[in-house]
């Protein structure tokens, strides 16, 4: 896909999860047509419905085209271009696009590394098989990086490295387990993300506080004229512990990096609150969101 060398005149993207939203959102903004084709009842289904939900709205406002609950996807040439079925009983039930991209996961290439002569196991999907410590079921044999499973980022891959660098040479007992997940989705404006969503956080059995603001109350985001998105914060109402955030909006890959480390330095949300940030900037409002955490049935 980064080897294309036109603008192509309908791009399909099949996958409405991250690498595909980037690319759609790229392409549109390069001048192309941008249909995105979702098997699921939302966007980015590993997020909060809201934040999918405003995902969607942004990437609608730009004239990509989202189409949801699309269970009958195939293919069959067209021309020089590709109808990609999208539903077998309801209109639209297609569409015609001149370039189609294939955005619905990955696998590791792991089948040529001879594993299955040094006798290092593999789950169903092909990911090294390791414990909490990047260890294999061969002893001094260890597995980092996307190979493992345990992240798809070049920040997991890396703090891999550090997890047995500090077992093996400085006696440390770090695990992965303890590692606090963040990632960003890089759409214009990005999504920031750390810690458990509410959805995880409920599911976890959890009694949540949460804390919202739209990005139009974010004094930086009102002066930049980007006013897409929200913040939310997410907190254990029986410890105080902040558990998680999503920060949609201008910065957000940044501005969510301060809840990042509370939640590494186990801060309690109380004392977050009063914090004081420099303005304008989009985390200011932080401290704001998180006075405002209440229950949410």
């Amino acid at each position: 896909m980064v080897a294309l060398d036109q603008v192509p005149r309908h791009l399909v993207v099949v996958g409405g999860s991250y690498v595909g939203l980037e690319f759609a959102q790229m392409f549109r903004r390069f001048g192309a047509d941008v249909t995105v084709v979702e098997k699921g009842p939302r966007l980015v289904s590993r997020e909060d419905e809201d934040v999918s939900a405003s995902i969607k709205d942004i990437l609608e406002r730009e004239g990509i085209t989202i189409r949801l609950d699309a269970e009958c996807i195939r293919f069959e040439p067209h021309g020089d271009e590709i109808r990609v079925g999208l539903h077998c009983a309801r209109e639209p039930r297609d569409v015609v696009g001149s370039h189609v991209l294939l955005a619905v996961g990955r696998r590791p290439n792991t089948e040529d590394l001879g594993l299955e002569e040094a006798g290092i196991t593999r789950d169903a999907r092909g990911f090294v098989t390791v414990d909490d410590r990047l260890s294999t079921n061969v002893g001094g044999v260890f597995a980092l990086g996307e190979c493992n499973g345990r992240g798809a980022f070049t920040h997991t891959a890396y703090n891999d490295f550090e997890i047995v660098a500090a077992n093996l040479l400085d006696g440390e007992a770090r695990k992965v387990s303890d590692r606090v997940p963040g990632y960003a989705l890089y759409i214009d404006p990005p999504l920031g993300r750390a810690g458990m969503s509410e959805a995880e956080a409920r599911r976890a059995g959890l009694s949540a506080l949460v804390g919202t603001r739209p990005m139009t109350r974010v004094g930086r985001a009102v002066e930049k004229g980007e006013t897409l998105g929200f913040m939310k914060v997410v907190a254990n109402a029986e410890t105080g512990k902040i558990l998680g955030a999503a920060i949609l909006g201008p910065g957000g890959g940044e501005a969510v990096h301060g809840i990042l480390d509370a939640i590494n330095a186990g801060t309690p949300y109380r004392e977050f609150q009063w914090a004081v940030p420099i303005h304008p900037t989009v985390s200011e409002l932080i401290p704001t969101v998180i006075g405002a955490m209440e229950p949410k049935v």
